[in-house]
């Protein structure tokens, strides 16, 4: 987790991520000049790409691909223009097929890409505080009919509830395997979906009754964070800047985004909740909600929630950190809470 300017190190105290390594993918015939390349582009840019021919061999055309998918090509040696608009954030794998005689060679360069959206500062009101379970070491939190439900972590102690958020009173609670860490929860056209941390398998219940219908295992090697749906697919986190697009019938992760603050990428991303058309991303061990645009990936608004602390015991530490975000359409409000925190507050946000 990284810094960049005053907002972000509100967001995760970010260092900033070059290009990376300029040689990488060169070969001995031609490579891709990068010289006037900036180090960083940003999505109004286009690239303009070339080749050096060190050993002036006779090039007959240059086939142009960018992450894999070919953009372009040009007769001999001439320069390919690329607009980068309509890219994802993050890293762009550039490779240059050269054509010369009989043969061909590739030349490949890596540029990152990163947001040019100045993420607002935002503001929240408490306008209510509920008791949360203070064993509860949180993973996620949905609202489904007006009733809470809630996942924790930790071998041995992972669950899920569904409880009266007003009185804490628990309806109905499901106990994990001792072998799995809960993870995030969502819900979808009356099923519960849940992660699990690094076992790489995710359940699927009746959101009303709890039963257990279906297990699952990831179909990438990556780890289980946060979930949430826009009502026809579902999006999870895996510890990384990724947020991820899930079919909820088959489990396939479909698509990412990366997640970026200007030229930071946000890793860490941890519970998700889409709200009005954006992501709200709770970040690891920082008390501070990201504002994401589910399209680009680029954070929008930031909320400093480091305050929240104040309304509570001296006996939450400093590793108890904000973790849930439920929103409620009933009330159109948002709540939020952290692992082992005594407290759910209720808050409306602003500019």
């Amino acid at each position: 987790m990284k810094k960049h300017n005053f907002l972000t190190a509100i967001l995760l105290g970010i260092t900033l991520i070059g290009c990376g390594d300029k040689n990488k993918g060169e070969n001995s015939l031609f490579t891709i000049d990068d010289s006037a390349f900036p180090a960083h582009f940003l999505p109004q840019e286009a690239i303009s790409i070339s080749v050096l021919n060190p050993k002036s061999k006779e090039i007959d055309s240059i086939a142009y691909f960018v992450n894999d998918k070919k953009v372009g090509s040009t007769k001999g040696a001439e320069k390919f223009k690329f607009e980068l608009k309509e890219q994802k954030l993050g890293y762009q794998y550039l490779k240059a097929t050269v054509y010369f005689g009989s043969d061909s060679s590739d030349a490949t360069k890596r540029v990152e890409l990163v947001s040019n959206v100045n993420p607002k500062l935002l503001k929240y009101k408490i306008i209510n505080t509920f008791p949360h379970d203070v064993a509860s070491f949180n993973e996620g939190l949905e609202f489904h009919n007006d009733t809470l439900y809630e996942s924790t972590g930790q071998k041995g102690t992972s669950y899920i509830r569904k409880y009266d958020y007003k009185t804490g009173k628990v309806f109905k609670q499901v106990d994990l395997d001792k072998k799995y860490f809960g993870e995030g929860i969502t819900i979808l056209d009356g099923k519960l979906y849940q992660l699990t941390w690094q076992e790489k398998t995710g359940f699927i219940y009746d959101a009303k009754t709890l039963k257990l219908e279906k297990s699952f295992t990831y179909d990438k090697e990556i780890e289980g964070w946060g979930m949430t749906n826009d009502g026809k697919y579902i999006y999870r986190s895996d510890g990384t800047e990724k947020i991820w697009k899930m079919d909820p019938v088959t489990q396939k992760l479909i698509d990412y985004i990366n997640v970026y603050s200007g030229t930071s990428k946000i890793k860490a991303i941890n519970e998700l909740e889409l709200i009005n058309g954006k992501f709200y991303v709770n970040v690891w061990q920082k008390d501070a909600i990201a504002v994401v645009n589910p399209t680009s990936g680029a954070v929008e608004g930031i909320l400093n929630m480091t305050d929240l602390r104040k309304n509570m015991s001296s006996k939450i530490t400093t590793d108890d950190v904000l973790n849930g975000i439920a929103y409620n359409p009933k009330t159109k409000t948002i709540f939020v809470t952290g692992k082992n925190w005594e407290k759910i507050f209720e808050i409306t946000v602003s500019e």
